[in-house]
């Protein structure tokens, strides 16, 4: 199973406080889980069985709710019961099609073609 998920403060008890405080307490916890994961501009991804993921986004939730009186969760899950390795596996198999040479990971924005 993979969760991609994002949490963070819709409020902050300081107007100055920066909202990338509150995130990195959130992935510090997924990065202590010890489970695969990758962390994005959007989303923070997270792969594992459904019991351990889960814990993770919910311990990683409580992190920004100590620090925010308000906080906003999205969740998207890919649940494949039994199946490993696709936090990487769907990223190469798309490499595999697009080919070497093609920018398809570490591309900046605009170095492709529309």
């Amino acid at each position: 199973m993979i969760v991609a998920f994002s949490v963070a403060p819709t409020e902050t008890p300081d107007a100055r406080a920066e909202m990338a405080e509150a995130v990195s307490e959130a992935v510090r916890v997924v990065r202590a889980s010890g489970l695969p994961h990758e962390t994005n501009a959007m989303f923070t991804l997270v792969e594992g069985e459904w019991d351990e993921v889960m814990d993770v986004v919910r311990r990683a939730t409580e992190a920004v709710v100590a620090v925010s009186p308000r906080v906003s969760l999205v969740l998207k899950a890919d649940i494949r019961p039994g199946v490993t390795g696709q936090l990487r596996g769907k990223v190469e198999a798309v490499d595999r099609i697009l080919g070497p040479d093609t920018g398809a990971t570490g591309g900046r924005p605009g170095d492709g073609d529309h």
